[in-house]
C-alpha cells in the first residue's frame, strides 16, 4: 500500500491517498479548500492512474470535509462517515461564518460504518474504530497489515484533539486514547489529520496530555 499526504486549507489539514499496487485507492478526509486545491489532488490521482473507490471521513469537521463536494462530483464514488456525525454536518455552514472559511456543501454519507466495520477497497481493508470525544462520531480507520492509522484529530505527535468546540467531551477524547489507540501494537503509525507522522508506542511513553494510565487534563 502506498500513502500519499496533502496539506489543504487554512487550517493545514492533511488529506491522505491510500493505493494499493493496482492503483484502486481511497481519498481520506478530502480538505481542499478551492479550485486550486482540488486540481492539485485530482491532477496526483489521473497522473498516477489512481482509481479512487471510496471517500472516507474520518469526522466532519469543516477542515476535514471541504473537499467532499468535488471528489463525490469529481469521481461518483460513495462518501463514508459515522452517523453521529450528522449534526457537525449540519454545523457545518455556521463553521464557515465563525471561521471565515467559504463552505463548498458537502452531500450526505452514503455510507454508515461504527466500530466493527471493515471498509474493503481492492486488497486494502480498513478497520473502523469508534473514538469519540473530538467529535461526537469520530471514527479511525485501521491497515492492521500494514499498521497504520487513520486518527484524525484524535491524537497527534505529543498533542491530542482539542475539546473546547461544541459536542466535544474531554473525558470521551481521553478514553478514546487509552482503550482504543494505545491498544493498538506500538509499532503502528499514526497518519494524523494535522501535523507529522507519530507512532502508538510513541505516545503512550511522551504524550504530555493522556499516558497509558491516566489523564493530564
Amino acid at each position: 500500500m502506498k500513502i500519499h499526504v496533502f496539506t489543504f486549507n487554512p487550517f493545514q489539514e492533511n488529506t491522505y491517498i491510500a493505493a494499493d499496487a493496482d492503483g484502486t485507492c481511497v481519498i481520506i478526509d478530502p480538505g481542499m479548500a478551492d479550485a486550486q486545491e482540488d486540481s492539485v489532488l485530482f491532477g496526483f490521482i489521473e497522473e498516477a492512474g489512481y482509481t479512487p473507490q471510496f471517500i472516507l471521513n474520518t469526522h466532519c469537521h469543516l477542515d476535514h470535509i471541504l473537499g467532499n463536494k468535488a471528489c463525490r462530483e469529481r469521481y461518483s464514488v460513495p462518501l463514508i462517515a459515522s452517523r453521529n456525525e450528522l449534526p457537525m454536518l449540519e454545523r457545518a455552514p455556521s463553521a464557515s461564518l465563525i471561521w471565515g472559511v467559504p463552505y463548498r456543501e458537502s452531500p450526505l454519507p452514503d455510507q454508515f460504518v461504527s466500530e466493527g466495520d471493515v471498509v474493503k477497497a481492492g486488497d486494502m481493508e480498513f478497520a473502523v474504530l469508534d473514538v469519540p470525544g473530538h467529535s461526537p462520531g469520530h471514527v479511525a480507520f485501521v491497515h492492521h497489515r500494514m499498521g497504520y492509522v487513520f486518527s484524525g484529530d484524535v491524537l497527534f505527535l505529543g498533542s491530542v484533539g482539542r475539546t473546547d468546540l461544541p459536542m466535544c467531551d474531554a473525558a470521551q477524547i481521553v478514553n478514546s486514547i487509552r482503550e482504543k489507540m494505545y491498544d493498538l501494537p506500538e509499532e503502528f503509525v499514526i497518519l494524523p489529520g494535522h501535523g507529522p507522522e507519530t507512532t502508538v508506542g510513541h505516545e503512550k511513553r511522551n504524550n504530555p496530555f493522556v499516558s497509558a494510565t491516566h489523564a493530564a487534563f
